[in-house]
């Protein structure tokens, strides 16, 4: 027994700060689930429709069913992230995802792909790539906070463009079939690698947020108090966010974005093959647009740790109107294509501001809790994303619509941000974090 205790509360040595290696295997995780990420679905749909003979809709009601699922979960894996963090839950998903893929590429009848796509979907997302390793990043890191924050949120759609070449290739070689055996290995292999290096907090093995060694000025400094972008001084309970117009405003508009990348992100590659591009060539630009989008993460966490991430998507959002009104006056071949990748640049960081935004206004000491109640809005957005889509293209037989529901989403959410301001936590409620 004394032996088990022992191994439990091991900790590797390593040479840098722990929270990167965190970060670091934590990714190995996030690429594992975006075989179920709509990223990579809506690359390779053209694949399982060609192998099954299924129509649009069934794949798009499964993606919809399966991120709802995802986005239900999100708060209880939030609140699990914020009190027992995620070293035995991210292995135990690993294991259940991996053969959740195993079971999608052996599959013989529809219902199998749905009950193994949306439990891989539904447990992967929240614990693999959404909520719980950013709030690892965020009680890892604080001073650059939202630059890793960045990094983590590349990590998806990166991983999901890699996923949609390799199964691809794998596809040209075998079938995609093939593709999600080997994925659904890796899987079930890479849990060993979580249960021995994930952590909760720094605080849980010895350490400080960013590797630093003690508090230089102290916490309760009258100075400090609610200045600079980190409210941490500012111990913000989940209930108390709840209640601020800032947050709401910040999911609403979030919701708005993801809706709308769900919308049209999903619709990309037919409507380049339909407009007389090859299957290849669709999947490349679509490839090439999320990576662009996933390196921008970065890049607007970086920006985000020296100006306000307020700012930065009031001005991001103006630029993602500009490249989708292109759409209404182009015809999609190759003008599609360069347009499609352009988007990908345009739209790059929409998707994180927002996160960046609740982890500067609220703190890290509920982020898991408070991104909770942020997370159904943008599963369920992302999960309606495919059936509007689908309904608006089978109703008018063209992708204009699309496009038009894209600009009017993407103008609403510009109004929220404006008005999402930073909350002030009142004196009556405001309590100081004890000194480490």
């Amino acid at each position: 027994m004394e032996l088990l205790k022992r191994a439990a509360s091991w900790t590797p040595k390593t040479t840098v700060y722990y929270g990167w290696i965190v970060i670091a295997v934590g990714a190995m995780g996030t690429y594992a689930a975006s075989g179920s990420a709509q990223v990579t679905l809506a690359g390779i749909q053209t694949l399982i429709y060609e192998d099954t003979g299924w129509d649009r809709s069934t794949i798009a009601l499964c993606i919809t069913i399966g991120t709802w699922v995802a986005g239900l979960l999100t708060p209880v894996f939030g609140k699990i992230a914020d009190t027992h963090g995620p070293r035995l839950v991210m292995p135990l998903t690993s294991i259940i995802v991996g053969g959740c893929f195993f079971w999608i590429g052996g599959m013989t009848a529809v219902w199998h792909f749905y009950v193994a796509y949306i439990i891989a979907r539904g447990l992967g997302n929240p614990v693999l790539i959404g909520v719980m390793p950013r709030t690892v990043a965020v009680n890892f890191f604080e001073r650059k906070r939202n630059l890793v924050l960045g990094i983590v949120s590349m990590a998806r759609p990166c991983f999901g463009a890699i996923n949609v070449q390799l199964i691809t290739l794998v596809s040209a070689w075998s079938s995609w079939r093939t593709a999600y055996k080997l994925l659904g290995v890796y899987s079930i292999i890479l849990a060993l690698p979580l249960l021995i290096f994930v952590r909760k907090d720094p605080e849980s093995i010895g350490l400080l947020p960013d590797g630093t060694e003690k508090n230089i000025s102290p916490p309760d400094s009258a100075s400090n108090l609610g200045k600079g972008p980190d409210t941490d001084r500012e111990i913000w309970s989940a209930g108390e966010a709840a209640k601020t117009f800032a947050l709401w405003a910040v999911v609403a508009a979030e919701f708005l974005i993801i809706l709308t990348s769900g919308t049209i992100g999903f619709q990309l590659v037919p409507y380049l093959h339909e407009s007389g591009l090859s299957v290849t060539m669709a999947a490349l630009a679509w490839t090439l647009s999320t990576l662009l989008n996933a390196f921008c993460n970065p890049i607007w966490g970086f920006l985000s740790d020296i100006y306000s991430p307020r700012k930065l998507v009031l001005s991001a959002l103006p630029m993602s109107l500009g490249v989708t009104s292109i759409f209404l006056v182009i015809e999609g071949g190759y003008p599609g294509f360069a347009c499609v990748v352009i988007w990908g640049a345009a739209t790059g960081g929409l998707n994180v501001l927002g996160g960046m935004i609740i982890a500067n206004y609220y703190g890290r000491h509920s982020f898991g809790s408070i991104s909770g109640i942020m997370g159904p809005f943008q599963t369920i957005g992302l999960g309606l994303g495919p059936i509007i889509g689908a309904i608006l293209y089978d109703r008018t037989g063209g992708y204009k619509q699309l496009f038009i529901f894209a600009l009017v989403a993407y103008l609403v959410a510009t109004i929220l941000f404006f008005f999402a301001r930073q909350p002030i936590l009142k004196l009556s409620q405001r309590a100081q974090k004890p000194s480490i």
